[in-house]
């Protein structure tokens, strides 16, 4: 299935029924009264989540939808039918914007909400209302209102307890393979992830959580190079951060360079994700540490970087993903956060 995060539709809502004037006709009665029936009122466009969708491609291909406008006002002061609500299902996790004023709309966070994006016109109004002592046999009607009619963005923004972030190829994919379900694309060159990924974990008793694993960034991301806020947008709704920095690069500067990047383009994006709280994981252990012995192969770099971590006051923790090194021990402490959170009294730490 393709991942689409963003489209653009538009909708129109139902006009409203038309009034009805008319006069009542029966045998044996004189002067009938007016019974000119309201309209009915236009259907509304309504979006509602589903956790059962993780991509808006349908709409990417299908952008015009319609609600049913209502029907008319008829005799005997009966009123028209009301046209029918148009439910499009959306991700959990959409945020609607209107195109033309860029006025934000509203989003659809949790299953089942609703959310109504375009309203249908009002009923138009019949004689019968007009008939007065001074006006017996009035013909006024009043027209129906229109639908609203608006060309809307959709723009998903992932659910995540747990972000994965890194630089391209930091190992961010091997390890949502490791720790879920989810089969995202491995390979040995940069931006392997052009797309999140979602996958859920199960460890040892506690409640399961969802961890998304989202594009690798360069320099300048928040800017929308690279892959830009493809990266970016999917971390904004995480509630924890687990930041890989590949130990298998040859210079601790390189790693230095890796590690500071993505926290800068962080804080350009949105300064709050900094306080958010972050798991600092050096990533790629197999490859400096070959199997069977006990030297690192790039020892003086990665002991040059842990240096650094640990003047920045940064804790920080080993894995291989290809080893299930740091596995169980990482997921351990994630469950922690997510448990301390719920509680609602976070230690407010920004790494660990």
């Amino acid at each position: 299935m393709k991942f689409i995060d963003i489209a653009e539709i538009q909708v129109k809502a139902g006009d409203g029924g038309a009034g009805m004037s008319h006069f009542r006709r029966e045998a044996n009665v004189a002067f009938g009264g007016p019974d000119g029936g309201n309209g009915g009122r236009g259907g509304n466009v309504i979006l509602e989540g589903d956790e059962g969708l993780h991509t808006l491609l349908d709409f990417r291909y299908n952008r015009i939808h319609e609600a049913e406008d209502g029907g008319k006002g008829g005799t005997n002061n009966r009123q028209g039918k009301m046209g029918d609500d148009l439910i499009l299902k959306v991700p959990c996790g959409t945020v609607i914007q209107d195109v033309d004023n860029e006025e934000p709309i509203g989003e659809v966070i949790k299953h089942g909400q609703q959310l109504v994006v375009a309203t249908g016109g009002k009923g138009g109004v019949g004689n019968h209302v007009f008939v007065s002592s001074s006006n017996q046999a009035p013909t006024k009607t009043i027209p129906p209102g229109m639908g609203e009619r608006k060309s809307i963005r959709l723009e998903l923004k992932m659910l995540a307890d747990v972000g994965i972030i890194g630089a391209p190829n930091a190992g961010k994919s091997t390890l949502i393979t490791v720790i879920s379900a989810a089969r995202p694309k491995v390979a040995d060159y940069p931006f392997t992830t052009l797309v999140p990924n979602l996958g859920v974990v199960s460890h040892k008793d506690a409640d399961p959580f969802v961890v998304a694993d989202v594009p690798g960034l360069i320099a300048g991301a928040s800017e929308g190079k690279g892959l830009g806020h493809d990266f970016l947008r999917h971390i904004e709704r995480t509630r924890i951060l687990i930041h890989l920095i590949d130990a298998s690069q040859e210079s601790s500067e390189a790693m230095i360079s890796d590690f500071e990047g993505i926290l800068n383009e962080l804080a350009l994006y949105d300064q709050q994700l900094l306080s958010r709280p972050r798991l600092t994981v050096l990533s790629k252990l197999d490859l400096v540490l070959p199997e069977g012995e006990d030297v690192y192969q790039n020892e003086d770099a990665l002991k040059e970087f842990k240096a650094y971590l640990v003047s920045k006051n940064v804790e920080f923790m080993e894995l291989s993903s290809a080893r299930r090194i740091g596995i169980s021990k990482i997921l351990d402490k994630v469950v922690e956060l997510l448990d301390t959170l719920k509680e609602g009294h976070s230690d407010g730490k920004k790494d660990a």
